[in-house]
């Protein structure tokens, strides 16, 4: 701090939660009900432009889809609903029709319930081009189950909105059906809306002299000297022995992911022979940069990516070396992690439940949780929300499932939920509406393995979903898959190999000053007051005054946090002596 040599000069500053800014469009609605109730909520949005929503008309907007009858009914507590009956193939249900229009973003939601047992339901919008799955829910009999999606609209035209099951034994009711309509302007307000409540705090800086009298026309500049929300990528060993890489990565990201260096097979090729170099000194060259570590990973449940020699092992054997690997490499890196994907893509392949028993899993998290008690344990799955396939292994329902089976295995230690996020042309919609789902755990959510297929807009599709991530109150941060190599990334690169910026790399480049890493300036007014609305982080603020000499400033570093780590309001006193 730079002290005045003829002022005395007091600083004081205070940090204070504010609600978000008010936007000039139709808010939009995060909720999602994990439980199933006894009767349906009302219908978000009112039903949108759903008619009949509550099946209080009759049958008035439904028809018969398939060669299912259906049939209006009234609960014995009076909730009226759609059921619908004698269905023999699974889209056999209830419809109606609707119409979309080009670009516009859908947001659906449903209750819904089975006559009996449990199945997965699926919302599907019938179009010219095709049918298209909104969402999904395995519903029970007995109790009504939400179901929340979204769908883009790519052509304006007729659709029919129907429902199916693969249990056709079963009937399927439905009440407080909603679709609402939002122009892409009015999504970026919902991202802008959420941004202003999650992610920013409103920073008020009061500039007095040594008396107390306010300080009118100091210059006050602040800069943001760390995010406060971790954008980051991955990388390889790469970085160790390229100068230009380094150059351009630390500047740029507070947090990472290993490539391939933490995985099973890099650190241990032969069995009982283990190897760390690689990411001792990448973790090396991390803390040096200050740079945050996702573990990557313990484990990956599919086959093809175990060492060579784990996979002739019998169920004992098998069982000694992931002992063995938990306890070498969890108790190497334990309290210099920020997390660990303990099982990868546990859902898409069950190797170890296979071999070891339906519970390995809630075992493994246990053992690793033994060790470092600290860290968080994530479950890392891909088409969480990059696919609409109902099928999906680990679509939200079954992401939902697989949690209560950790549970209820006994594993009640830190959990996260990771998606990866592979996506090629994204359904920002569902997207949204899946996270959400998750989000209802209260489990922190991040994006781990962020990338883009899609080659002609690949940075367009890439903003839309940094953008939709970064604005979602329940994702804590978010990973890129974007490790550099010389002949080409794994699906999508930031840079070239002169590491100068693909439209991709601008695009971060872009939202990273977007989202804090810049600077602001003002003036106090007659009260001495300055104030803005600030992205949560470490700043660096400095304040001169005409009566100050032109060298003298008083700086000082302070943090802005969100109310979940602090109180309402934080007081910090600067005093400046000549």
């Amino acid at each position: 701090m730079m002290m005045g040599e003829k002022n005395n000069f007091l600083l004081l500053l205070f940090c204070q939660l504010l609600l978000g800014l008010a936007v000039d469009a139709l808010s939009y609605d995060y909720n999602f009900v994990l439980e199933c109730l006894g009767n349906p909520l009302k219908p978000q949005y009112g039903g949108g432009i759903v008619v009949n929503p509550e099946l209080d008309q009759g049958l008035k907007g439904w028809n018969a889809f398939g060669d299912s009858k259906i049939e209006q009914r009234i609960s014995k507590e009076g909730n009226i609903f759609i059921a619908a009956i004698h269905r023999h193939q699974p889209h056999d249900s209830f419809s109606q029709k609707l119409y979309l229009e080009k670009g516009k973003f859908y947001t659906f939601s449903a209750w819904l319930q089975v006559s009996q047992g449990k199945a997965k339901v699926s919302a599907m919008f019938k179009t010219p081009s095709g049918s298209e799955l909104a969402g999904s829910v395995v519903a029970e009999s007995g109790c009504w189950s939400m179901l929340k999606g979204g769908l883009t609209a790519h052509a304006s035209g007729p659709a029919e909105l129907y429902f199916e099951s693969k249990n056709t034994s079963t009937e399927i009711w439905a009440d407080s059906i909603s679709l609402q309509s939002f122009t892409q302007e009015q999504w970026r307000s919902h991202q802008h809306q959420s941004i202003e409540k999650v992610r920013k705090s409103l920073v008020k800086i009061l500039a007095v002299d040594a008396k107390g009298n306010p300080l009118a026309n100091a210059t006050v500049s602040l800069a943001q000297t760390g995010s406060g929300f971790p954008l980051g990528s991955e990388l390889n060993h790469l970085i160790l022995t390229n100068p230009g890489y380094a150059q351009w990565f630390t500047p740029r990201f507070r947090v990472t992911t290993f490539e391939y260096e933490m995985k099973w097979p890099s650190t241990e090729p032969s069995q009982g022979k283990e190897n760390y170099t690689w990411p001792d000194a990448m973790l090396r060259f991390c803390q040096s940069n200050n740079i945050q570590v996702r573990g990557h990973n313990i484990f990956w449940s599919n086959p093809n990516y175990l060492p060579q020699w784990a996979r002739s092992l019998s169920p004992s054997e098998l069982q000694v070396a992931v002992d063995r690997r938990i306890n070498s490499i969890v108790r190497r890196y334990a309290g210099q992690l920020i997390a660990w994907d303990v099982d990868n893509e546990d859902m898409h392949f069950h190797y170890f439940e296979n071999a070891l028993g339906k519970n390995v899993t809630a075992s493994i998290f246990n053992k690793v949780h033994q060790i470092d008690s600290k860290t968080t344990l994530f479950l890392n799955e891909f088409n969480t929300i990059e696919s609409t396939n109902a099928n999906d292994a680990a679509s939200p329902a079954n992401y939902l499932q697989k949690i209560q089976q950790i549970r209820s295995g006994g594993y009640n230690g830190p959990l996260g939920i990771g998606l990866q996020g592979h996506f090629d042309t994204p359904n920002i919609p569902y997207m949204r509406a899946s996270i959400d789902r998750l989000g209802a755990t209260g489990l922190p959510i991040w994006l781990t393995e962020v990338d883009i297929s899609q080659r002609p807009n690949q940075a367009v599709y890439l903003e839309q979903v940094l953008r939709e991530a970064h604005a979602h109150p329940s994702v804590k941060g978010i990973v890129m898959w974007t490790a550099w190599r010389p002949q080409g990334c794994y699906r999508m690169c930031l840079t070239d190999n002169n590491f100068k910026n693909l439209p991709t790399g601008d695009v971060v480049d872009k939202l990273l000053k977007e989202w804090g890493q810049s600077t602001l300036s003002g003036t106090t007014d007659s009260n001495g007051q300055f104030q803005a609305r600030l992205f949560h982080g470490d700043y660096k603020v400095t304040i001169s005054h005409p009566s100050m000499p032109d060298s003298s400033v008083v700086a000082r570093n302070f943090e802005v946090v969100s109310s979940e780590k602090s109180e309402q309001k934080t007081v910090i006193h600067v005093k400046v002596s000549p």
